[in-house]
């Protein structure tokens, strides 16, 4: 470590290889612990962070990881060393550190997070004031660079820390968005993921009989990554939802950011139709507004927000920049494939929460199976699920994509998150991985036949790398 020079900065020469610069990435700061990000990093990131922020009290949480009390202690200490107060909130989701931002008097929160990665992965999400966040382009850049100069910093008088329980504050705003005296009795399967999702709904005393599954947290994850997205992690929750029958299955990532939902016959429903349907929903209460959607896949989102009087945008895929695009357009609403979910009145933050009482709330009221409302949207949007090719060397991205191009030169091509190209029976987006090595191709068709058909073709042209 540095020398920390008192009541003064400090930057010495840095040898990165103690501090990654990989673990910086476009939305957070993510590693291997202790490898990749240890206490001594977690330290000196939180003294970069309490620089550039230039505040003096932050919110501080984590998640239910193994190592995240030893991170988040080393955290603490180099926001108070900065002489940063810290407003300790404990295991909590990370929605409800962007609530404790959002509404508690400081100047940004932290979490120690890895969201959805393995066990042996840890990191750092950051917010300003208000809950907005600090991405690649607009603060980790600068933070990564304090840290690598080696900044360190003892204020004459250390910050302060106090214990705040924000739970039931934070589960009254999410209630806020529904009516509850309109919910019926209805049954669901609701996985956790080994994270705090289940034993929050279950805090809520609504008229919901929960069949829990993964509900108690546990940071060593016993049962693999935290991830529904990954088809592998889906199928305890539909064996449970086929033999319970219950109304809907629902289930979160570890840090409960994000929610994915499944049909009472235990049918996973993506998050791009997910995205259209609330889109939707919305707009028809809120004639006119705008609802953002990442460009990977499109149509439904559109045509739904569309013909329900509403203005579909499309932005950039990750959480910093749908939150920065949706203030930017006062967006009511925006979601993303991946299973997040934003809202203008829960501060333009993503909230895992918030769809699963909406949608409790609307299939309440609704005669129709969650299999009979999504069932439109299987037999019209054909989609072929991401699919993953591995970059053997990140600098032939732009020679493929102009070689695509060239292929696809009668499309309409268009470029807001890596590349799209449109016909009328069928359209693909290719980007790369802002976290790995990857190009990740997705693919939907007005018919099944030619989904398959234009899968096998782009496959064959990304296998060649």
């Amino acid at each position: 470590m540095p020398p920390i020079q008192t009541g003064e900065e400090s930057a010495t020469v840095y040898n990165e290889a103690m501090i990654p610069g990989e673990i910086f990435k476009a939305y957070d700061i993510r590693g291997i612990y202790p490898a990749e990000l240890n206490e001594d990093g977690a330290y000196r990131i939180a003294q970069a962070y309490a620089k550039f922020i230039a505040g003096q009290t932050v919110v501080l949480g984590r998640d239910v990881r193994l190592s995240g009390l030893a991170l988040w202690a080393a955290a603490a200490k180099g926001l108070t060393d900065h002489g940063a107060n810290v407003i300790d909130i404990g295991v909590v989701t990370t929605d409800m550190m962007y609530f404790a931002a959002a509404t508690l008097e400081c100047d940004g929160g932290i979490i120690v997070s890895a969201s959805h990665n393995p066990a042996e992965y840890n990191g750092l999400k950051l917010v300003r004031r208000g809950a907005v966040p600090i991405s690649g382009d607009t603060g980790i850049a600068e933070i990564k660079k304090l840290v690598q100069e080696g900044y360190a910093f003892r204020a004459p008088v250390g910050g302060q820390m106090r214990e705040k329980n924000i739970r039931d504050a934070y589960l009254a705003k999410c209630l806020s968005f529904i009516d509850r005296k309109s919910l019926r009795s209805l049954r669901v399967v609701a996985n956790g993921m080994f994270g705090p999702a289940v034993m929050n709904v279950q805090a809520l005393e609504l008229p919901l009989e929960i069949i829990p599954l993964n509900d108690q947290p546990d940071g060593s994850f016993p049962k693999g990554q935290p991830d529904p997205l990954q088809e592998k992690n889906r199928a305890e929750t539909i064996e449970l939802v086929q033999r319970e029958k219950p109304d809907f299955g629902a289930a979160w990532d570890a840090d409960a950011d994000r929610f994915f939902l499944f049909d009472e016959t235990g049918r996973f429903i993506p998050g791009y139709y997910l995205t259209a349907f609330l889109g939707e929903y919305f707009v028809k209460r809120e004639p006119g507004a705008k609802v953002i959607y990442d460009p990977r896949l499109t149509w439904a989102t559109i045509e739904k927000v569309s013909s329900a009087g509403g203005v579909p945008l499309a932005n950039k895929a990750g959480h910093s920049f749908i939150k920065e695009r949706m203030r930017r357009e006062d967006a009511v609403f925006a979601g993303e494939m991946s299973g997040h979910y934003y809202f203008k009145d829960f501060f333009y933050a993503d909230n895992g929460l918030i769809p699963f009482l909406l949608l409790c709330q609307i299939f309440s009221a609704s005669p129709r199976k969650v299999s009979e409302v999504f069932d439109e949207y299987f037999a019209k949007y054909f989609i072929s699920g991401e699919i993953n090719f591995r970059l053997a060397n990140q600098t032939i991205v732009q020679a493929l994509f102009a070689e695509l191009e060239e292929k696809y030169a009668d499309a309409k091509i268009e470029k807001t998150d890596g590349l799209s190209f449109e016909y009328p029976d069928w359209r693909a987006n290719i980007r790369a991985s802002n976290t790995e090595p990857l190009l990740r191709l997705n693919v939907e068709a007005r018919r099944e036949d030619i989904l398959v058909k234009k899968v096998a073709e782009l496959s064959d042209l990304l296998r060649r790398i």
